[in-house]
């Protein structure tokens, strides 16, 4: 199996079926961003601190790392940013053109890997914004290296991620009666799951998921030269295990000058 088309075909199915993380942003976010009034998600709840951005936006070179669906790229166009958006999935990155085209926004746009950014050179960016979707790459260890390359020096990751303990429990199991120990650590769709459920998991066209350890996570980011300066947690939305733990963790990081 190829993941990264796997991933490609399965985010598309979620655009066509209005998953809500695909859904473009509306005319009045993008006037009020223009007017400086703006706010963005890296986790489902919970809005990023504007403290956690430099005071201006405008004329930051912004990468948007698997992050399409037309929601943080426009925004933060509309707020003054030069903004390049990467994604897996072309239709993700075409509700990003639809708001680009419908509000005179300049948008790049490019398909790709969020592992690969080799088509940007060093320390292009001032800010790479990267919301919860490492979750569906098996390795999360290459996306720090590679954002630490692109960043400039005093570039700033701003990184959303699942807390990983959520995958000891089974979370299609739409009733949620209880909350049952399934699985060990780190999780994998292609690994942990017994054959029945992988196939069916495969009919449904869904994205695999894959738990990350906070080692890889956080030491991670760490361990390619960054420097946290903040972190905060969030919850999902219904999910059983959400009324217990937070099941969200978003991280603010700098590459030292």
């Amino acid at each position: 199996m190829n993941l990264l088309e796997h991933q490609r075909r399965a985010w598309d199915e979620q655009v066509a079926s209005g998953n809500e993380w695909t859904r473009p942003v509306g005319p009045e976010v993008i006037e009020a961003a223009r007017r400086g009034v703006w706010s963005v998600l890296l986790t489902e709840q919970r809005p990023v601190p504007r403290e956690w951005f430099p005071a201006e936006l405008a004329g930051l070179e912004v990468l948007c790392l698997a992050s399409g669906g037309g929601q943080q790229g426009p925004t933060f166009a509309a707020a003054g940013a030069r903004v390049t958006v990467l994604d897996n999935s072309p239709a993700q990155l075409a509700q990003d053109r639809v708001v680009a085209e419908r509000e005179g926004l300049d948008l790049k746009v490019f398909e790709g890997d969020m592992a690969d950014l080799s088509r940007f050179g060093d320390e292009s960016f001032d800010l790479v914004f990267h919301p919860v979707s490492n979750c569906f790459a098996a390795d999360v260890r290459p996306v720090w290296r590679e954002a630490f390359r692109v960043l400039k020096s005093g570039g700033l990751l701003l990184a959303g991620f699942n807390n990983p303990a959520i995958y000891i429990f089974d979370l299609t199991d739409e009733r949620q009666d209880g909350l049952e120990v399934k699985y060990r650590l780190p999780y994998s769709d292609t690994e942990s799951l017994d054959e029945v459920e992988r196939e069916r998991l495969f009919a449904e066209g869904r994205p695999l998921e894959f738990s990350h350890t906070l080692a890889d996570q956080i030491g991670g980011q760490l361990a390619e030269g960054f420097r946290l300066t903040a972190l905060y947690e969030d919850r999902h939305r219904g999910l059983r295990v959400a009324e217990f733990m937070p099941t969200y963790v978003a991280t603010r990081a700098v590459k030292p000058e």
